[in-house]
């Protein structure tokens, strides 16, 4: 298992509908979380400054064509077609990345 977290920044003005369309996810949506390997995932929102933090645990073997899986996934493209417009992802984000990856400095179970 591999612990995963992700920054990426959120509209002010879009904020509210951030919030709304993640209070009621689309369930194939979900299931394609699921069917990706990935468990135990939660989204939090700092206000003011409109940071998400996404967290999660990573149960497969090969994240990058699970990744490739949900991305192929048609119903998961319009789920991003809603939330992309409320996102603004970080200038110093790496290439190819949407949410930033961020680096485990520190864990305690």
């Amino acid at each position: 298992m591999q612990r995963m977290g992700m920054v990426l920044g959120l509209k002010p003005e879009k904020v509210e509908e951030y919030v709304r369309l993640h209070a009621a996810v689309w369930p194939d949506v979900l299931t394609m979380i699921s069917a990706c390997n990935i468990k135990n995932y939660s989204i939090y929102l700092k206000r003011p400054e409109n940071l998400l933090f996404s967290s999660f645990e990573y149960h497969g073997t090969d994240y990058a064509a699970d990744m490739a899986k949900m991305a192929a996934d048609p119903r998961t493209q319009e789920w991003w077609a809603v939330c992309m417009p409320c996102q603004e992802p970080l200038a110093t984000r790496k290439a190819g990345e949407w949410w930033a990856s961020m680096d485990e400095v520190f864990h305690h179970d």
